[in-house]
């Protein structure tokens, strides 16, 4: 997992940012992005990406990552911000205020299949960076368990969505019940289930002004 870590480190790099993303695919909620600068004289064992762990392992795995990294951070871009330039836009954007953030300049990212021309900084995109490199599965650690703890809070300001479960994505559970209750306001209205019960309730009130 640290391989191209160790290949940055050979070249001269220093400060080694892994970037990843979590929260392209929910019909609510912000897309989060984590940046961490993992130090060399510290390894962190079972690091991997954030999906193919279990909450224990991430649960530990984070508090390790906030005791060793050298520098870490976390970016939220908001549901309306994704409505306005897209999920993908969004997505790049998390990463890079992610890695304006950090408390130590990184001279060198690796990102999880993100291109990163606009941070300006030498990167390198990885497909399936989060299961290659320990930079990126930290990252992709640190950006789901913020995001789920989010979607956890907001679950008791907007209750029946059972958010605090499926952390916005579109389960069962959770389209049913923006068919019977509405959408909220952390709800992507650009996204098709959304936008179709959108487009509904506005028919509606279309035929009763009529």
């Amino acid at each position: 997992m640290y391989q191209f870590e160790e290949n940055a480190w050979n070249r001269g790099y220093h400060w080694i940012a892994g970037v990843d993303e979590v929260g392209r695919g929910p019909l609510a909620g912000p897309v989060v992005a984590a940046a961490v600068i993992l130090d060399p004289k510290q390894t962190i064992e079972g690091l991997n990406d954030s999906k193919q762990l279990t909450a224990k392992q991430r649960q530990r795995l984070l508090l390790e990552i906030k005791d060793k990294a050298i520098a870490f951070a976390v970016s939220f871009i908001s549901e309306t911000v994704i409505d306005e330039i897209n999920i993908y836009q969004a997505s790049k954007l998390a990463m890079l205020k992610a890695i304006e953030k950090l408390s130590t300049p990184p001279d060198y990212i690796l990102s999880d299949a993100m291109p990163l021309q606009e941070c300006g900084i030498p990167f390198e995109a990885i497909i399936k960076g989060d299961t290659l490199s320990a930079s990126i599965a930290a990252a992709s650690i640190l950006a789901k368990e913020t995001r789920d703890e989010f979607m956890v809070e907001r679950s008791t300001i907007y209750p029946g969505y059972d958010f605090e479960h499926n952390m916005g994505y579109p389960t069962k559970k959770h389209l049913d019940a923006i068919q019977k209750i509405g959408i909220c306001e952390i709800h992507r209205k650009s996204y098709k289930p959304v936008k179709d019960v959108l487009q509904h309730q506005m028919n509606l009130w279309e035929e009763e002004d009529v």
